[in-house]
């Protein structure tokens, strides 16, 4: 599920939680844009955010940042590393924190661990807002943060859309966000599939792991469709054949290990959010005996491929095809 904070977001006390950086430069990210719309400052000058990790900074320069100012300008601390602060540091910003100067935002980053790590519940105890920046592993939260991120960019899309930006892009949430972004901002608010593959793979789009999954769902129409486009774009034919052997022994793992989990995922070779689609998605076409055949199908391919046919573009077809009507 996409990240949560609780409370007023125009608190003055703030306490970042977790590991992922993206999660938690957003979220101080965020309070800083509310204390300033808040107090009306329109630059930088009119509200001072002042940044430091907790390895660098001394508690005297602590006590001076947190201390009231003589003309009281709003501004903003944010302390980085809080599980790895000093006694001494740690104090301060408790003191600190239980009344903090008007006009002072101060914000605490901290993994919910380390040496101080009682820290992060002393602040909650004192009020503070809590934001959430855990990292986000799971297929499915992995997928509802990318629909999230569309959402904030007044974009709704499918689950497909989700899935291929992040066969595209990968799970680095940082990269997901700013492409999700970038999409709405280039191709507007209605965004399919085929919007995902023209931006990430080139004008024509289309990649041989396109082709496989058409293919393993049994739309062969959009299969060979997406074959040929890969073919005209120059696409090797021994990779789309290999792409195509990829997803129907894909499915075979994911068939005979159901239940797997974790690290049982990645020996498989597949990773969670992968295991996870062909589980939800696609697994539901096949059974032992059409799989049987599909994987008969691909073996072949394989060796016209590489050398046991001169037409390799018409074994590339026939086989597309073959997976495609075996797929129920």
């Amino acid at each position: 599920m996409p990240p949560k904070s609780s409370g007023d977001a125009n608190a003055p006390l703030h306490l970042v939680l977790g590991t992922d950086e993206f999660l938690a430069d957003r979220a101080a990210g965020n309070v800083v844009a509310a204390a300033r719309q808040l107090v009306g400052a329109s630059s930088a000058e009119e509200f001072v955010v002042t940044t430091r990790a907790s390895s660098e900074v001394t508690p005297m320069e602590i006590g001076e940042l947190l201390a009231p100012s003589l003309f009281g300008e709003p501004r903003a601390v944010i302390i980085s590393g809080g599980g790895e602060l000093g006694k001494e540091g740690v104090a301060l910003i408790n003191d600190a924190a239980s009344d903090l100067p008007d006009g002072v935002w101060l914000i605490v980053k901290h993994s919910g661990a380390g040496r101080a790590k009682a820290l992060a519940a002393d602040l909650k105890k004192k009020g503070a807002v809590v934001h959430d920046a855990a990292p986000i592993k799971r297929p499915g939260d992995i997928l509802a943060f990318v629909k999230s991120e569309f959402a904030s960019n007044s974009a709704r899309v499918s689950t497909d859309v989700c899935e291929a930006l992040v066969e595209a892009i990968g799970t680095d949430l940082r990269e997901l966000a700013a492409a999700a972004s970038q999409l709405v901002t280039d191709t507007g608010a209605e965004i399919d599939v085929a919007a995902v593959h023209r931006y990430y793979h080139g004008v024509v789009g289309v990649t041989g792991f396109n082709v496989s999954d058409h293919a393993v769902t049994g739309r062969i129409d959009e299969a060979i469709e997406a074959l040929e486009w890969a073919m005209h774009a120059g696409t090797p034919h021994v990779m789309i054949a290999d792409a195509l052997a990829d997803g129907v022994w894909s499915i075979a793992l994911v068939l005979s290990h159901r239940n797997a989990q974790g690290k049982e995922i990645y020996a498989l070779g597949l990773q969670p959010w992968k295991f996870d689609k062909i589980k939800r998605s696609q697994s539901r076409h096949w059974d032992g005996d059409n799989l049987a055949e599909a994987l008969q199908v691909v073996a072949r391919l394989n060796g016209e491929v590489k050398g046991g046919t001169r037409d390799t573009a018409f074994a590339l077809e026939r086989a597309v095809r073959q997976v495609s009507s075996l797929a129920r």
